[in-house]
């Protein structure tokens, strides 16, 4: 979808894994997740098709043990998959380590502790803890079971979930997205809204990001 330069790269790199904390996902292991979903979608081999699954449990459960393997290597994948991935190794392998996560993990404890007005609010906790994974079972499992589909011909299972996507910012146009899979704006028609778009079209005007099919 875009371009940048090695500095917005590592920019971007770090700020995910901030972000992301607890939940992070190495770029590999994600990447590489991604167009195996997009090169087998609904099918046996895709990595993550509610079409197979009875729940969306056993759909992500199955999606992690995937995904461990790759962002190690453990999984041989054609090169054309690993192509303009980028990669720091140190970043990831501290991102994606335990004691990592259970830093994270216990930094949301404290300042929850510290500011939160009401017990009740211990609650949300678990959301912060398995943020990343919780975001990819709702794109992965409402994104091709619910909804309509502007592409009936697309052989897959995938529908657009919402016209106006502000829940996963823009991923629930699932059907939209793996007609057109560079296209940068998921929304299609005039009624459906994706929210990252006007961001990326920012970025494209500071430079930061350059845009291929704008």
């Amino acid at each position: 979808m875009f371009t940048m330069n090695k500095f917005w790269e590592r920019f971007f790199h770090l700020f995910t894994f901030i972000s992301q904390g607890s939940s992070y996902l190495n770029a590999r292991g994600y990447a590489v997740l991604h167009r195996l979903h997009h090169e087998h979608s609904d099918t046996k081999d895709d990595p993550h098709s509610p079409k197979y699954y009875k729940t969306v449990f056993g759909m992500m459960w199955k999606t992690k043990k995937i995904y461990s393997r790759l962002s190690t290597d453990k999984i041989k994948v054609k090169p054309s998959l690993l192509k303009n991935i980028p990669t720091w190794d140190l970043l990831d392998k501290i991102g994606d380590s335990w004691i990592s996560r259970i830093i994270w993990g216990t930094a949301y404890f404290i300042f929850y502790l510290m500011f939160s007005p009401s017990l009740w609010f211990f609650l949300l906790l678990p959301i912060h803890f398995f943020m990343g994974p919780i975001h990819g079972a709702i794109v992965n499992w409402c994104g091709h079971k619910y909804g309509y589909r502007n592409f009936k011909e697309i052989r897959d299972r995938s529908t657009n979930t919402l016209p106006f996507d502000f829940i996963t910012l823009g991923e629930l146009f699932q059907n939209n997205h793996h007609k057109y899979p560079s296209r940068p704006n998921f929304g299609i028609r005039k009624f459906e809204f994706d929210p990252v778009y006007p961001i990326m079209r920012l970025l494209d005007k500071l430079s930061i990001i350059k845009l291929k099919n704008n």
